[in-house]
């Protein structure tokens, strides 16, 4: 049996590094992970006017989360915190209050920039965000992908070997922690 991951794509830029290092997960995932790539382009803004009748692409959204058996987070840095569609998009998977659909989810975390920091402050947001209205988050290894922008052909396919290590790594211990919280 395969845990199915939604895999949260922080950017929505069409050729963005986080869509390119969530493929890249999917394929190099282990047979007891199965990882839906998630896009944010659909979900229109939290407005908690409209809670009593949520819409269609909330209610789709909140439904593909609880139906999984985790959430994987892939995210660039803007301006030293995460993307404005990402926080859009945990806004509105974690209402209304006190029902999350996140609550009992097993979290993961990567951070990505082409430059030196690897999406550091935008991972310490997400660690800073989520307790309250999620599951446990992976501690270890800690995920902060420097230097991606050279990482990818023209076709976004992943070419370069070191962070193919790194992203396999990282999948190995997430595939632990996801069996180990699935029990």
């Amino acid at each position: 049996m395969a845990y199915n991951i939604v895999t949260i794509v922080g950017s929505i830029r069409k050729q963005s590094f986080s869509l390119k290092i969530a493929n890249a997960l999917a394929k190099l995932a282990p047979a007891s992970l199965k990882l839906d790539v998630t896009t944010l382009q659909e979900i229109s803004f939290f407005n908690q006017d409209l809670e009593a009748a949520p819409a269609a692409d909330w209610l789709a959204f909140r439904e593909k989360l609880q139906k999984s058996n985790g959430v994987l987070f892939v995210t660039p840095e803007y301006n030293r915190s995460i993307p404005g569609v990402l926080k859009n998009a945990i806004d509105v998977a974690s209402r209304p209050y006190g029902k999350s659909s996140f609550i009992g989810k097993p979290i993961g975390i990567i951070g990505n920039s082409p430059g030196p920091l690897g999406g550091v402050s935008a991972v310490k947001h997400l660690q800073n965000i989520l307790p309250g209205i999620s599951g446990p988050i992976l501690g270890q290894p800690e995920a902060y992908l420097n230097g991606v922008g050279d990482a990818f052909d023209d076709n976004g396919e992943l070419t370069k070997e070191s962070l193919k290590g790194v992203l396999q790594q990282y999948l190995d211990a997430f595939a632990a922690f996801i069996e180990k919280q699935n029990r």
